[in-house]
Formats: C-alpha cells, sequence, structure tokens
C-alpha cells in the first residue's frame, strides 16, 4: 500500500522526481527547501516527502524565518553546504579572478580562455582593462591608463600578422583531414567534398588562431577584464564572500558586496554569515594572519629575487621510504584484522624486487589517464618552487587538491618571451612593452603594492609554491603534457616528470601518459576530434 494518498502524490510530485521509489531526486524549485529538507531529514524517522508535506508545504508561505530556524536547528556548517547557486561574474580583473579561484574546496569555475579568444576588443572607444579606483585618483593614473594602453596596443596589432605567420610556418597542406567518402585522412587539397572542405578550413583556422593567441597572451596585462561562471555550495560561497570582504583591494570588496547581493536571491540562509558579526570578525583575523605574516617577512628575511624562469623539485622522501608506505597502503584494504603499522612492518621486509614488481604491476593496470592511481598513492608527497609567467600560473591555479601558495605579482623576477617573436620582429615591441610595464610598476609600488600588481603582463615570471601527493602529480602532469596544452605549461609539466623521475625512478613508473614530445600546432588533433563529435551529433 503507497504510503501517499493520490492528492498528495499529485502535490509531490512538483516537488520529487517519483513519489514511491526509494531513491528519488529533490527537485523542489527553492534552494533553501532543499538544504533545510536534507537538514530536517537527518533528525526524523520520516521520510523525506512525508516531512515535506507536513511540516514544508503548510509553512510555505512563512518565508525566511521559518527555514533560518530549521537552519540553525541543525548546525550551519555542514547545512550550508546543502544549498547550491551558479553566479556568472562579467568583467573582474585577472587579479580578483585569481583570489576567486584559489578557494579550492565546494567551488568550480569556468573562465574566459585567453587561447580562444582575442582580448582586443573596445568597449565605447577604451580596452577593457580593471582601473582601479584608488590608482585612478592618484598621481599615478596617467602613467597606469598609458601602460595598460600600451600592452593592449601591442598585443591588438601583432593578432594579424602573427596568424599569418603561424599559418605560413605551418601550412595546412602540412595536415591530414579525414574524407567522408572513404573515410580516410588526406591532404586538404586531395579533399573533394564541400563539407570535408569546410570542416577542415575550420579545424585548421581554429587551431592556428590559438597558436597565435598563446604566443601573444604575454603581452596582456593581469588588468585585463574577464568573465567567470562559479557553482557552489553555500558554505563555500560564505568563504569567499568574507575572503573577498577581507581583501585591500576595493575590486574584491566590491565584488563581495554584489556576490552576497544576487546569492541572497538563491541561498540567503547559507551565507548570510559571511558579513555579520561572526563574518567581520573573521574578515578582521584573515587581515590580522596577513599583516603578521608581512611583518614576519620584513624584519626576517632579505628579498632575494629570482630573475628567470624556475621549476624546481626541492623536497621529497627517499624512495625506499616511500614505496613502503605506498604498497603498505595499497594492501591494508584487503588486510582483514591487520593494524596498518603491522602491514607496514611485514612490507619492509620484502625485497626490493618484489617492491618494484610490485609497484609496477599497479601501474600496468591503468589503460588510460583516467584510471587514476589509488588513494594509496596520495602517502607519498613532492613539493615545487616555480617561477614561470604569469599567464601559465593561470593554467596550473585550476588544480585544486594540492596546496598553492603565492606572491604578489611584480616585474621582479624577469619576463619570458616566445621564440616566434623574435623570428617574427616583435621581440622589439614585445621588450618595449615589458619596459614600459616595469617602470610604471616600479613607480606605483611603493605607494599601492597589491594595486601595482594590475599593470604587470602575463609574460612576467610569477613566484609560487606547490605541494601535492604522488596521485595529483600523476593526474596534472598526465593531463598538463596532453598535445593540445600550451607549451609553457607542457614544458614546466615534463620538467616536472623528469624531476620525479630521478628521485623516485620506481614510483614514477606509475604516471603512464606522460608526453615528452613536442608538437607545432597543439590545438590541432584535439579540433579535430572536436569536429568529429559535432558531424556525430548533426
Amino acid at each position: 500500500m503507497s504510503e501517499f494518498s493520490t492528492e498528495e502524490k499529485k502535490i509531490l510530485s512538483g516537488h520529487f522526481s517519483n513519489t514511491e521509489g526509494n531513491v528519488f531526486a529533490v527537485i523542489t524549485p527553492r534552494q533553501v527547501d532543499r538544504g533545510a529538507l536534507m537538514s530536517r531529514y537527518s533528525r526524523t524517522d520520516k521520510s523525506m516527502r512525508r516531512i515535506f508535506l507536513d511540516e514544508f508545504l503548510q509553512n510555505e508561505n512563512r518565508g525566511e524565518e521559518f527555514y533560518n530556524r530549521v537552519l540553525l536547528e541543525y548546525g550551519d556548517d555542514s547545512v550550508a553546504e546543502l544549498g547550491e547557486a551558479q553566479i556568472a561574474i562579467e568583467g573582474l580583473s585577472n587579479i580578483a579572478v585569481k583570489k576567486i579561484e584559489d578557494r579550492r574546496i565546494g567551488l568550480s569555475y569556468l573562465e574566459k580562455s585567453s587561447r580562444y579568444v582575442a582580448w582586443n576588443k573596445k568597449e565605447k572607444g577604451r580596452y577593457r582593462f580593471y582601473r582601479d579606483p584608488q590608482i585612478m585618483k592618484s598621481r599615478f593614473a596617467d602613467l597606469y591608463e598609458d601602460s595598460c594602453n600600451f600592452s593592449f596596443d601591442v598585443y591588438s596589432k601583432n593578432i594579424e600578422p602573427m596568424v599569418m605567420y603561424v599559418r605560413e610556418k605551418y601550412p595546412i597542406e602540412k595536415y591530414r583531414f579525414k574524407d567522408s567518402v572513404d573515410g580516410k585522412e588526406k591532404p586538404f587539397s586531395k579533399l573533394r567534398n564541400e563539407d570535408d572542405v569546410k570542416s577542415a578550413s575550420m579545424i585548421y583556422n581554429g587551431s592556428t588562431k590559438a597558436k597565435s593567441l598563446d604566443i601573444l597572451r604575454g603581452l596582456l596585462p593581469a588588468s585585463t577584464l574577464t568573465n567567470v561562471g562559479i557553482t557552489g555550495n553555500g558554505r563555500a560561497f560564505e568563504y569567499l564572500l568574507t575572503v573577498l570582504g577581507s581583501s585591500d583591494l576595493k575590486e574584491e570588496q566590491d565584488l563581495a558586496s554584489k556576490i552576497k547581493k544576487e546569492l541572497d536571491t538563491t541561498i540567503k540562509s547559507f551565507v548570510r554569515r559571511a558579513d555579520d558579526k561572526y563574518g567581520k570578525a573573521f574578515q578582521k583575523y584573515l587581515r590580522a594572519v596577513k599583516n603578521k605574516s608581512k611583518s614576519v617577512a620584513v624584519s626576517e628575511i632579505k628579498p632575494m629575487p629570482n630573475v628567470g624562469a624556475m621549476t624546481k623539485l626541492i623536497e621529497y622522501e627517499y624512495e625506499a621510504s616511500a614505496i613502503n608506505k605506498i604498497i603498505a597502503s595499497i594492501i591494508y584494504d584487503q588486510s582483514p584484522s591487520t593494524s596498518f603499522r603491522d602491514v607496514l612492518s611485514q612490507v619492509k621486509k620484502l625485497s626490493k624486487q618484489s617492491k618494484s614488481e610490485i609497484i609496477e604491476e599497479f601501474a600496468n593496470l591503468r589503460t588510460n589517464r583516467r584510471h587514476r592511481p589509488s588513494r594509496a598513492f596520495e602517502h607519498v608527497y613532492y613539493t615545487f618552487d616555480l617561477c614561470n609567467n604569469f599567464g601559465m600560473f593561470r593554467d596550473f591555479h585550476r588544480h585544486r587538491t594540492l596546496t598553492v601558495q603565492r606572491q604578489l605579482l611584480t616585474t621582479d623576477h624577469g619576463y619570458s618571451m616566445p621564440d616566434e617573436l623574435e623570428v617574427l620582429g616583435m621581440d622589439k615591441d614585445f621588450k618595449d612593452c615589458m619596459e614600459k610595464t616595469k617602470d610604471a610598476f616600479e613607480k606605483i609600488r611603493p605607494k599601492y603594492p597589491e594595486q601595482a600588481q594590475y599593470v604587470v603582463n602575463f609574460g612576467y615570471n610569477y613566484p609560487y609554491l606547490m605541494k601535492f601527493n604522488l596521485r595529483e602529480a600523476c593526474h596534472l602532469i598526465e593531463l598538463r603534457t596532453v598535445p593540445q596544452g600550451h607549451i609553457d605549461y607542457r614544458h614546466v609539466a615534463q620538467q616536472m616528470f623528469k624531476q620525479i623521475n630521478k628521485v623516485h625512478p620506481n614510483l614514477s613508473k606509475v604516471m603512464k601518459y606522460v608526453d615528452m614530445k613536442e608538437y607545432d600546432l597543439e590545438r590541432f588533433e584535439s579540433e579535430k576530434r572536436t569536429e568529429e563529435k559535432r558531424k556525430k551529433l548533426k
């Protein structure tokens, strides 16, 4: 016999995917209702659908007060993860978007790409870059504006010549495309079907444009305005708002207020503490941590800029110890009635040959890079000291199951210039741009050290620290060496692999899908696969 009457089923059908099954989706429209239902669900023996009928339906018009009471009763932090929202932010700087994307847990991001979209468009006659209010009211306003405009001028005027150069260096006839008539790959000139010609042209044009924009992106200043979409739960959004609210940058403070206002329309109860007395106290704490760290650094550390790019493994453990831990962890799950200490003790007694064979056997179980090593491989860590161009950092920054710590963006560490610029004779423009930026930065920094970041180009080297375990190393390095990857981060990932392989030659065998080759048009094969998928959809 059904738990619900015919009338009740009719009501429930608008809030749950089914009214009978023991597995169902909660589709009630308001996010706050979903979160409150989940929280109430944990403290009663009623079914969720019965809770909705008995307690939520009759309170439908009582507004946020009812839901706040439910949420408060069952604990803010965990319950706040039950409310989700999607926020789009348009026209924020590359400084602010990195601060947002520093949040690792509970939020997912999709950001405007610098390799598929040209950033040379103007709005009302002006390039689209952030103009910090403090700088624009200061004596540095014209200097700041001139520097950013110069960067965009050099970037914009070189797009077409760079595309022409790339297409001349990598002519379309060098590549093969699928012929829909016989299914074979052929040179462009051998294609006879009009659709195949259009398809091949689209693949080639897309990959050559991406290559061109990849080469030029180092000219863009960090003030460049971008767009980002964020999906996340209330708890993560609440912390994001607190962090942004504690910032010294007006842009980030304003973003906190704007995001909070929009979240209040969907998951208000889940983010209410972001700016209440608890939120203000948390912001004060975050500022205190930052200021104390700064004062200790100033008094105890002598600045020693590293001029030039760097990828250096600075911390790891002896491979013998690392292998013992990983093998013990692999075995532990399937060793009933045996403590980890005892498993580890017995593993230590195995011969080196046996241990090496065990690691190799588990590496061979992986038949593609999406077959990630098991959690046992999380017991070994690596710390890398890095200084790479800021444009490349933006790509590595997307990896979240690791520890990233970074400094302010400056011009102290030099810049990296793509070889193609010198071949094409664009190197003088590039160097002039970097020198103009350096001059502006060094004049602004003494008064506005954080705001000065906005003027710095993507091509300037940027110091940061990354710590990750072997499992994450496998994911990061294999992903960032795929053929379609940007040449800058492909080289850094390849260096990471070489250094890990040097200190852990046996353990590094688990990284089976690291691509150490070089490619000319990085996006070409990927564009071909995408076009094939489009055809199938049609």
